[in-house]
């Protein structure tokens, strides 16, 4: 069974229909919503739905929850599957379906399915995330459901029993929470480059000696500070192994716990290192576009007028020429390196690596 009518409760109801589950959907105005879902699901009555089905999954918003009270006989001994979510992070004192389970105490209340988009029911397990995560307080119920979960084609994760249930309503509303720190370390060291080398290649040569490069801004500028922030983020991921590694040394055991900075640090090194890529990346993409720009097609005429009027027949220098070349292989080098070390940093391909093939890229 499915109670509600909005496009949560008609993805649901789709994908238990392909699933190959008899569905009976509850709503207000059976007739109006009917055309809006599947036709070999039932839409009826909320009072009649409830009647025809042992497993409900309640689609609607906590504030409406009262309105289910009426039907409070007939959902004696039901299972009721809270799929709700909140507009901010522990907006209430008790989650949404603690609230169900304290207006419906003759019911079994299981909390699940909200972390799964109404996009990710449509169109299969495929895509987005498969995990459907899942609490409650009775095990027979939390069994019942994962069941519906694998049928389904996602994968149940057992969260425990009700007290879970705030956490996991927290989940989707948080975003990118193990980067905020990573972030903000890459836009302060940013920062501090960037002051750096605005000051020494526009600001003092604008006051020793008068030259107007403000135009180096957009370009060489940032395109000085990127490989800085990388090769900086980058050794901040080794170096936290090392200190934990001295810390264990020092105190002669590897179970004492570290530091909370310490561990915090540990725990964001993935992180750090990606970020890392993505400046050294962005880097190779500003240097390749060092050509394009009006600047140095200007700089390249003016050095030919000058060689015209020297009559100089080549201004070739073999010490240059290796060393940017050499330059720029290692550049290539290395970020081909980094790439590989950002490529095996990602769950999907570090699982798929033993302990030792990891350790030999590292």
């Amino acid at each position: 069974g499915v109670l509600g009518s909005g496009d949560f409760a008609r993805s649901l109801a789709v994908r238990l229909v392909c699933s190959g589950f008899k569905v009976v959907v509850g709503s207000r105005n059976p007739k109006r919503k009917a055309s809006l879902f599947p036709a070999a699901a039932e839409v009826t009555f909320q009072a009649e739905a409830v009647k025809k089905a042992d497993v409900i999954f309640v689609a609607i918003f906590r504030e409406h929850y009262s309105t289910l009270c009426d039907l409070a006989d007939v959902l004696v001994g039901k299972i009721l599957v809270d799929v709700s979510n909140n507009t901010e992070i522990n907006h209430h004192k008790e989650s949404n379906a603690e609230y169900l389970a304290s207006l419906f105490p003759a019911c079994t209340v299981v909390k699940g399915f909200n972390v799964v988009s109404a996009w990710t029911l449509q169109s299969g397990a495929r895509d987005g995330n498969k995990q459907v995560l899942i609490c409650s307080n009775n095990q027979e119920a939390k069994r019942t459901v994962a069941e519906i979960a694998q049928i389904m084609g996602f994968t149940p994760v057992d969260m425990g029993c009700m007290s879970s249930a705030c956490e996991i309503e927290n989940i989707p509303l948080r975003l990118l929470p193990a980067w905020k720190i990573p972030i903000f370390l890459a836009l302060g060291l940013f920062i501090c480059f960037f002051t750096y080398n605005l000051i020494r290649q526009v600001i003092h040569p604008y006051i020793r000696e008068q030259k107007n490069k403000l135009y180096k801004i957009p370009i060489e500028v940032v395109n000085t500070t990127l490989p800085c922030v990388s090769y900086v983020m980058l050794s901040l991921v080794y170096l936290p192994g090392v200190l934990a590694a001295c810390s264990q040394l020092y105190y002669g055991t590897k179970y004492r716990r570290f530091p909370d900075w310490l561990d915090q640090w540990l725990q964001h090194r993935k992180q750090i290192g990606l970020l890392s890529f993505f400046c050294a990346a962005l880097h190779a993409v500003y240097s390749l576009c060092l050509p394009m720009r009006r600047s140095h097609r200007y700089l390249l005429i003016e050095t030919a007028v000058k060689q015209a009027v020297e009559k100089k027949m080549t201004i070739w220098v073999e010490e240059e020429v290796w060393r940017m070349e050499i330059y720029i292989s290692v550049g290539i080098i290395a970020l081909g390196l980094l790439s590989l070390l950002a490529i095996t940093s990602l769950p999907s391909i570090a699982n798929s690596l033993n302990w030792r093939e990891f350790s030999f890229i590292q």
